[in-house]
């Protein structure tokens, strides 16, 4: 199977960094509302994917997070009058059952924003000190 590099701009034939195990992550929505078309196309998209790379024999770790802390959901919380992680929460689930009334199956991790501050600060630190990025 040959995919796109976005790097080098070639397809390429696809070579698992474990043989026989696939690990993928796509970065989910931002959940603030009911979600839209633009929401739903990556999730289908990567659901075929991933089931195309079952089929073919791989192990799959899907990982797809909820963006949960955002300007968005803060003004939602605002118009609704309620604390801004009961706004997230309640579109997760919302999220989900759309998600599964089109057959897209869930991740194999759905790790929220707000969960990995610490590792994001860690991260960002490192690329400071690399000089890659800048405060």
């Amino acid at each position: 199977m040959k995919i796109y590099n976005t790097l080098t701009r070639k397809k390429e034939e696809f070579v698992p960094i474990e043989e026989g195990k696939v690990k993928m992550y796509v970065c989910g929505p931002t959940v603030y509302d009911l979600i839209h078309i633009g929401n739903a196309r990556p999730m289908i998209v990567f659901d075929t994917f991933r089931r195309y790379l079952e089929y073919k024999g791989y192990e799959v770790k899907f990982v797809s997070n909820f963006t949960d802390v955002d300007d968005k959901i803060i003004k939602k919380s605002i118009e609704m009058g309620i604390d801004s992680k009961e706004v997230s929460e309640k579109f997760i689930e919302e999220c989900k059952k759309d998600m599964a009334s089109l057959n897209v199956r869930e991740a194999s991790v759905h790790p929220k924003a707000t969960e990995e501050i610490d590792g994001m600060i860690d991260l960002i630190s490192d690329l400071i000190e690399k000089g890659y990025a800048y405060e």
